[in-house]
């Protein structure tokens, strides 16, 4: 199939807590605007230390992971972060690794109701233009 990249914002979701109550403003929220590679073998968004810093993330906890390959290792996982992927949002902690790209997992994805289109090799939304959420 090949690699499908996503154009996506990543914000720091405590400043924009910090801006709806006005403590700072829509400026000062911490965001990057970056190309993640969609996973759908991957659980949620990857980021890097760069990436973690220029955000301003804090760390909630350390866990073990499965890279691919299956090699186990050790990672940091964020405060929540807000993920935009054109008009579609969603909020979720991230998983920190040293370096290396970012990565589009399936948990996010299903927060956004988006697909894969393998023939197009880009995001489409599952149910079109509609953002349908599931809730069992």
């Amino acid at each position: 199939m090949g690699n499908v990249y996503a154009e996506i914002t990543v914000k720091n979701s405590s400043d924009e807590a910090k801006a709806r109550e006005g403590i700072i403003t829509e400026n000062d929220v911490r965001t990057v605007t970056l190309t993640a590679i969609v996973d759908t073998g991957a659980t949620t968004l990857v980021i890097n230390e760069e990436i973690c810093r220029k955000l301003g993330l804090s760390i909630v906890k350390n866990s073990m992971i499965n890279i691919a390959g299956g090699t186990k290792t050790e990672c940091k996982v964020t405060e929540p972060v807000t993920i935009q992927w054109k008009d579609r949002q969603a909020a979720i902690s991230a998983v920190v690794l040293p370096e290396g790209k970012p990565l589009l997992g399936v948990i996010p994805l299903e927060f956004m109701d988006l697909i894969v289109d393998p023939v197009n090799r880009e995001l489409v939304g599952a149910h079109g233009d509609q953002v349908v959420l599931m809730a069992m």
